[in-house]
């Protein structure tokens, strides 16, 4: 007695073998576009919530901006109590520019090591494989 599945075919065991390799390809090629359909539905989920990450982190960016320029205005109100308005202003105008041509500078270090792009240690070792297999080669 053949048992039958729900949709509607002959229970595994009880096919011949023959019928069971003319299935595979089928089932095979069924099993990867289906496998590739949970990869995409995956992907797009975790695509969405990196989206919403990173549209949250570019929010709380402005709303750090915000806050330092407001603690910048802070302080020049504050050191406008011992000097004028217009003193107090250039210096915290100055110490920004300060900070941010040293930041510059050790930016521009860091680009500087990082450049060309070029992988040389990966590119040399490359490189005495190269020579290695020729030198080989000519024995």
């Amino acid at each position: 007695m053949d048992q039958i599945t729900q949709d509607g075919q002959r229970a595994v065991a009880d096919r011949p073998v023959g019928e069971i390799a003319r299935q595979l390809p089928g089932q095979i090629s069924r099993l990867v576009r289906e496998e590739i359909r949970l990869a995409q539905l995956e992907l797009a989920q975790k695509g969405k919530r990196a989206g919403m990450g990173a549209g949250m982190l570019g929010g709380s960016a402005v709303f750090a901006l915000y806050a330092v320029a407001a603690l910048l205005a802070a302080a020049i109100i504050a050191l406008a109590l011992v000097l004028p308005a217009w003193a107090s202003a250039l210096i915290v105008g100055g110490a920004l520019l300060l900070i941010a041509g040293v930041l510059a500078l050790l930016g521009r270090g860091l680009l500087k090591k990082a450049t060309p792009p070029m992988p040389s240690q990966a590119r040399a070792s490359i490189k005495a494989d190269a020579d290695e297999i020729r030198e080989r080669a000519h024995r």
